[in-house]
């Protein structure tokens, strides 16, 4: 239960850039990001994501979405 602000804050910001990008609902941006593993490293304290800009968590979202490989 460790950067529980950090990850709400970044779990937010994630779901916005998602919504903005594939111009989408909240609700259903929520929904992709949620079904995605990305939400998992997000909520891990191992990884690290709670210290990271959103914008890196959403990058790493559209490469997985995308099939693409990760550049941030």
């Amino acid at each position: 239960m460790k950067h529980e602000a950090a990850k709400i804050i970044i779990i937010s910001r994630v779901i916005e850039m998602i919504s903005e990008k594939y111009r989408l609902p909240l609700k259903e941006s929520r929904k992709l990001l949620y079904q995605s593993d990305v939400i998992n490293l997000i909520e891990d304290d191992e990884t690290g994501l709670y210290g990271e800009d959103p914008s890196f968590s959403f990058q790493l979202f559209v490469s997985k979405k995308e099939g693409v490989p990760f550049e941030y």
